[in-house]
């Protein structure tokens, strides 16, 4: 019979020496971690069911291993795994896959085994379109939010640049005078304080262009930036301020629907080659450019106008609620229109010797970068190794009064971090009010105490602490919140899913490219239930394998979990469980789990199963995060499969990329022989479960062995 996974085969000759490939795309909004995380899963999981892989990974360095036309003509299927945007249209006609990053990381055994029943990618189809699969397991990001990160990531180095380039010329080159920070014309440091400018004036549009990018491709990208151009010159709908990042996300979507819509129109044929070249861009940017100035821009000059002639009325009004508001306003767009507003107040006063408004401002404007550069040091697992890196420059830049070195933060996750910066603010602000902090300069920051323009310096250091603490603890709250909510979702909306493996087994006639070629079959489960026969898989015959007729059939939904924990139960048993792990060191926790394996006696050489578990380490942490650690080795120097789990109190440091520590340790070991799809099925077991914090949970609240054993229970 003919799989529809693949052409039929010449023979079954063929059929065996023809192996599997398959490509991949890995890629994350920051380009870090998660990207090179989920190739390494991927080709590892490929890798031990003797499949080729090539992985390509859009890093912060640029696309590495570049999967050519050659790579994409011979390979069977293609899995991206991204929360960004990704350019599907060299797929036409290839079967594609796609999932977010984490699905890579945590499900690569899944999404090899899906990719060769997904759909065909459509010629002509956009990038992440309707054409392709996607995985359906876990949190799948939306486009809306794929397309946001896709604008963040763009930005986030004209943001650093720019902000630090400011920052060293203001430390290095600049004088306190009335009208603020200024360095002399034609220094050195004012050439190195216009090259920062221009990162900053860059910014904003790069964030508009490539959040159009990411949802209609090339053709959005010139009316993108130019509409977030146009967002964040105030001159061109009377404005002083502009629209700012936020006007900058808001052209970045029109821009992308619209040209999207403009894709729709039927045109005549001999149009259609300069359309995306010539027709759209200037279609779309004259529209939206017109729109914004007219439509939108006009009322944002408007409210702000008026907004400035309130808080003028409020100067006999009480100090620390005038201060609460003023912070409010700075803390909300970070260099915005509202931001501008109250800074334009403030700066406006000095002139009139009234420096306690200046002064409330100055407070509040580094209590947002302070603060997220804080929660990324407070709470480091909640962030990726770019927002860290972007969190020590945000600490720089708020030293030095400047606040859109929150913007990144800002701008990926807008419902956590602007809440946590407004009330920041407002706390800074208010403290400074309600002090009498005074600034004689229109700027602010640590700086501008340091530099003598400040009076109350103490207070000025109290009010600009307590908001950045604020601002901080808050945002670790809301985003740690909003994680935990996402995650228990994504558990909870784990569909059933049933994956068919044609026949298996030489000369068994399966076609090529087919979803059983190059799987090798897993060994008996010598302690499990599992029967096998000719050809079998090792599954269970019960419930999920049907072996004698060649076919093997999996089945994997919440409602029918014994299916996969009858494989486990067999492996994990009260013998290799241990409350409390003694060691305080990697080396030392591999050695006693390894010595917990062997009382199961299925070990027979105790040092030789830790040299290969400390090899494997070399290799690649297999510190999980989420205080989860499964150190894994395949060596004959064990009988049979065996799992041990342990915890520990204190937690050991095994290299996860959150920077957790690990408290839930499994170690598993398997034959050389069983090293395919039994020791992937563990894996997959434990890290579908393990993604349940409830379960976690449990695991470290129970008190003695045989109360971890029923928790584990739930696995198998």
């Amino acid at each position: 019979m003919t799989s529809p996974a693949g052409p039929p085969p010449t023979d079954g000759r063929d059929d065996e020496r023809r192996q599997v490939k398959l490509l991949a795309v890995t890629a994350c909004p920051t380009g870090i971690a998660h990207t090179y995380m989920a190739a390494e899963k991927l080709a590892q999981a490929a890798a031990s069911r003797g499949i080729e892989m090539k992985v390509e990974t859009q890093g912060s360095i640029g696309a590495e291993n570049v999967l050519d036309d050659n790579d994409v003509r011979s390979a069977d299927g293609i899995i991206v795994a991204a929360d960004k945007d990704v350019d599907l249209s060299r797929f036409a006609g290839k079967r594609v896959l796609t999932a977010g990053v984490a699905e890579g990381i945590h499900h690569p055994e899944q999404l090899i085994e899906r990719v060769l029943s997904a759909p065909v990618h459509a010629p002509g189809g956009a990038a992440g379109g309707p054409a392709s699969a996607t995985a359906g397991r876990g949190k799948e990001r939306g486009p809306v939010y794929k397309a946001l990160m896709n604008g963040v990531s763009y930005m986030i180095p004209f943001v650093v640049v720019g902000g630090l380039l400011i920052a060293v010329s203001l430390a290095l080159g600049g004088h306190a005078t009335s009208k603020g920070y200024v360095i002399p014309d034609g220094t050195f440091w004012a050439h190195v304080n216009a090259i920062g400018g221009i990162g900053f004036q860059l910014m904003i549009p790069i964030l508009s262009g490539y959040i159009a990018y990411a949802i209609a491709d090339r053709p959005a990208l010139v009316p993108g930036m130019i509409g977030g151009w146009i967002a964040n010159t105030g001159a061109l709908y009377d404005s002083k301020a502009g629209a700012g990042f936020i006007g900058a996300i808001v052209t970045g979507f029109l821009a992308g629907y619209l040209v999207l819509w403009i894709k729709k129109v039927r045109l005549p044929r001999f149009v259609q080659p300069i359309m995306p070249i010539i027709v759209i861009p200037i279609v779309a940017t004259t529209a939206l450019g017109l729109f914004f100035i007219y439509v939108i821009g006009k009322p944002i000059s408007w409210v702000f106008e008026h907004l400035t002639s309130w808080l003028g009325g409020m100067t006999g009004t009480s100090a620390i609620l005038l201060g609460a508001i003023l912070g409010l306003m700075i803390a909300f767009d970070m260099g915005g229109p509202v931001n501008k507003t109250a800074f334009l107040f403030g700066a406006g006063l000095i002139a009139s010797g009234n420096q306690t408004v200046m002064g409330m401002c100055a407070a509040a404007i580094p209590v947002m970068p302070l603060g997220q550069g804080m929660a990324t040091l407070i709470r480091r697992r909640l962030y990726t190794e770019q927002e860290r890196e972007t969190g020590l420059a945000a600490l720089f830049m708020g030293c030095f009064g400047i606040s859109e070195g929150a913007i990144p933060f800002a701008a990926a996750r807008p419902a956590q971090v602007i809440p946590a910066n407004m009330l920041g603010g407002a706390v800074a602000g208010a403290v400074a009010g309600l002090a009498g902090v005074k600034d004689a300069v229109p700027h602010g920051g640590p700086i501008v105490a340091v530099l003598g323009a400040v009076s109350g310096v103490p207070m000025f250091f109290v009010a600009v602490v307590i908001g950045s603490v604020v601002t901080a603890l808050t945002t670790v709250a809301l985003v740690d919140a909003s994680g935990r909510r996402g995650r228990v979702a994504g558990a909870a909306a784990v569909p059933v899913a049933a994956v068919e493996a044609v026949p298996v087994g030489a000369g068994s006639g399966a076609p090529s490219g087919a979803v059983g070629d190059g799987f090798p079959p897993a060994a008996p489960a010598q302690a499990s239930s599992a029967s096998t026969g000719a050809g079998g898989s090792g599954e269970e015959s019960s419930s999920s394998a049907t072996v004698g007729s060649g076919r093997a059939v999996v089945v994997v939904s919440e409602d029918r979990e014994e299916v996969r924990s009858e494989v486990l139960s067999g492996y994990l048993t009260e013998r290799t469980v241990k409350v409390s792990l003694a060691s305080e060191d990697k080396d030392a926790a591999i050695r006693e789990m390894a010595e917990l394996l062997g009382r199961s006696g299925r070990v027979g050489d105790v040092d030789e199963l830790v040299a290969t578990a400390l090899r494997r380490e070399e290799q690649g942490t297999t510190g999980l995060g989420e205080e989860i650690a499964i150190p894994h080795a395949k060596t004959d120097a064990v009988t049979a499969p065996v799992v041990g789990f342990a915890r520990s109190a204190e937690g050991v440091e095994w290299g996860a990329l959150d920077g957790t520590k690990a408290r839930l340790v499994f170690m598993i070991a398997v034959p050389q022989a069983a090293a395919g799809d039994e020791h992937l099925r563990i894996l997959a077991l434990l890290s579908r479960k393990l993604m349940d914090p409830g379960f976690r949970e449990r695991l470290l609240a129970v008190p003695d062995e045989r109360a971890v054993l029923d928790v584990l229970g739930e696995i198998g």
